[in-house]
């Protein structure tokens, strides 16, 4: 174990600043500040709120992870960050923090796509992904079915959204109902006291001519919204529980459907479900039963691995050092609407880059034994 590995994780595409630290596929330390509490008020994530959050739990979190894993920031193999997709304004905190660390500590920088991650993340848990691999990412930004050949540098989409997440369809219905934010754990504790027959809402984008792996949940949020206005509208009252048992069992019905179709189709015995509504217990369940009439092996993280967290992208890190992928350059940026087909933001080494780096040298020593001596 001692020779795999080190690498430290960074993660601030939306509201949490995640720090992990992973040895190889050892998960020695997972630091979390989450500034969900903040964001609340006003319903929903607020991109400003969010960027001055991580701004502030930045070096105390990267501390915190350190020590609890045991190591020295000099120990580390490499640093990896996400570099895309997300929120422009908190992804730049994560990629500055993380090629400021890299520099100081002489370390190689990696930039990675942030649904690679969560797909990588399973190697924490239920050790080396087999490969090619199916994944299911369910979560407030996104709804992909994803086939990773090589999870470093062959990820291909199969299917995403056309609309609303479900992960955001959650939060609305969540809003509607007036359960406040985020939605996700609410509808799924409610849900589990109602009756997922109750009420027929549609399912999107299952009829014999749509295309067969990607999703839609703004009919449905909508059906939804409106079956309730209309039972306040009659002064009747809104049956709370069955609600977000019919809503919650339309929408894993159609995730698991099409994962499973996109398993056989594909000729894949494996389907990995993660991102942040892959804590839904429903969704978990319902996957089970049906990969298991398939004859489909089901990997999911638990839930703590399934929400955004630094871990996962150490995990996917510390496999891009394994397989010698090419580090990032110091021009890495935040890249907002970085496609899923890259895994990873490769360095372009040129000439300017080692003018740079020359013209650095002295602040680079400055910079080390001020912040590690």
């Amino acid at each position: 174990m001692a020779d795999e590995p080190l690498v430290l994780g960074i993660e601030t595409s939306c509201d949490e600043t995640g720090v992990g630290i992973v040895r190889g596929t050892t998960l020695l330390a997972d630091a979390i500040a989450s500034s969900v509490d903040e964001h609340a008020r006003y319903g929903g994530v607020v991109p400003e709120v969010a960027s001055r959050a991580h701004l502030e739990a930045m070096v105390p979190t990267i501390e915190r992870a350190l020590k609890e894993a045991g190591v020295s920031a000099r120990d580390l193999d490499g640093i990896a960050v996400t570099a895309g997709p997300g929120l422009a304004g908190a992804l730049l905190v994560g990629v500055s923090a993380a090629k400021t660390y890299a520099y100081a500590l002489g370390k190689p920088l990696y930039g990675v796509n942030h649904l690679a991650s969560h797909i990588c993340v399973d190697q924490l848990e239920h050790g080396r992904l087999p490969e090619p691999t199916m994944a299911l990412l369910v979560s407030g930004g996104h709804s992909s079915l994803l086939l990773a050949p090589d999870i470093t540098a062959d990820v291909r989409p199969m299917g995403a959204t056309i609309d609303d997440a479900a992960g955001e369809a959650f939060d609305k219905i969540a809003r509607v109902l007036q359960l406040g934010f985020p939605g996700g754990p609410v509808i799924d504790r409610l849900a589990r006291e109602g009756d997922p027959s109750a009420i027929a809402f549609p399912r999107g984008l299952t009829g014999p001519r749509d295309a067969p792996y990607d999703f839609s949940f703004s009919g449905l949020k909508t059906s939804v919204a409106r079956w309730i206005e209309a039972k306040r509208n009659a002064g009747e009252e809104v049956p709370v529980r069955d609600v977000a048992a019919s809503f919650q069992e339309a929408v894993v019905d159609v995730l698991t459907r099409k994962a499973v179709r996109a398993c056989k189709d594909e000729g894949v015995d494996h389907l990995m479900i993660g991102g942040g509504v892959a804590a839904n217990s429903r969704l978990r369940a319902l996957a089970q039963e049906r990969c298991e009439r398939a004859g489909i092996r089901l990997r999911v993280p638990r839930p703590g691995l399934c929400t955004d967290n630094g871990a996962m992208v150490a995990a996917l890190g510390a496999e891009m050092v394994a397989r010698n992928r090419p580090a990032s350059d110091w021009e890495l940026s935040a890249d907002s609407s970085l496609p899923v087909t890259e895994p990873h933001v490769p360095g372009q080494p040129h000439d300017h880059q080692h003018q740079h780096q020359h013209d650095h040298d002295h602040v680079h020593e400055v910079a080390k034994d001020n912040l590690y001596s």
